[in-house]
């Protein structure tokens, strides 16, 4: 893996974060209400709405796991983020995705992250980086329930692969007096009925047997947890922070891919920003 900045010479050993002060690298998770990144060795130091006021009023530049407004997103990463970075440095930035966002997403992510100036630029299922912050066991089947502002996701992960997935364009936000929160519950169930009945392998009945990993801020509302625990004859496990879980597990990405052993030897110099 190419992408972090390293010591000019071969014989100069790479130094793991955060001693090495010219390496650089980015987490983000950017969600439809909330964007939150990570920066090496300084932490979560990004929790924000994520919305723009380009001048004629809010825009919120991603709705229902989609960017809809890639210039605005740009320029909301580059306002947030861009001061926080070692000066002359092109980080590396992993980014996470919704799972049945598509090349779409990752494709208009990849352009609104370009305002970073990043020497590399990966994107990961938001699934996968959920299970990864809750150290969970990727070589068995899995279930990850992803209850967001905006959206909601079931993901069937098998040796950290995605084998299927489900979604909904329903999240905490829509709690009003027409959506409750058994509603939201309800819509989690039927996906995961849905995946029980259609799949014809054994993947599904072992992930639920061993327990669906809950996430996302729906997670902390009881008002929806307590009923999908009555809908389900399931056991569920709630990661810990759920709500951050996804930035988090980016984040031990990040690190991971900094301290490979492919992340060694020289790199062109930086470009300095503009």
């Amino acid at each position: 893996m190419t992408g972090i900045e390293r010591p000019r010479t071969t014989a100069a050993r790479h130094r793991p974060w955060p001693l090495c002060r010219r390496c650089s690298g980015i987490a983000l998770d950017m969600g439809s209400a909330r964007t939150r990144a990570w920066i090496a060795g300084r932490g979560v130091v990004v929790d924000v709405p994520t919305v723009t006021f380009p001048g004629s009023g809010a825009v919120h530049p991603i709705q229902r796991g989609s960017i809809i407004d890639t210039l605005e997103c740009a320029r909301m990463l580059q306002r947030l983020l861009t001061h926080r970075l070692p000066r002359f440095t092109r980080p590396m930035v992993i980014v996470t995705a919704p799972v049945l966002g598509g090349v779409a997403y990752r494709t208009q992510a990849r352009t609104a992250v370009d305002v970073l100036r990043p020497h590399s630029v990966l994107t990961v299922p938001g699934a996968r980086a959920i299970a990864v912050a809750a150290g969970a066991d990727l070589s068995r089947p899995l279930m990850v329930v992803d209850i967001g502002a905006h959206l909601t996701e079931v993901v069937l992960l098998d040796d950290g692969d995605i084998t299927d997935a489900r979604r909904t364009a329903l999240g905490t936000s829509d709690l009003d007096d027409t959506t409750t929160p058994s509603e939201i519950a309800g819509a989690v169930a039927s996906m995961l009925t849905a995946m029980l009945r259609q799949d014809r392998s054994p993947l599904t009945v072992d992930a639920v047997h061993r327990g669906i990993l809950l996430a996302g801020g729906g997670a902390l509302r009881p008002e929806i947890t307590a009923p999908l625990t009555e809908q389900l004859d399931m056991p569920l496990r709630v990661v810990p922070a759920p709500h951050t879980a996804s930035v988090r597990g980016a984040a031990k990405l990040l690190q991971a891919a900094h301290t490979h052993p492919s992340a060694s030897g020289p790199l062109p110099p930086a470009v300095r920003p503009r």
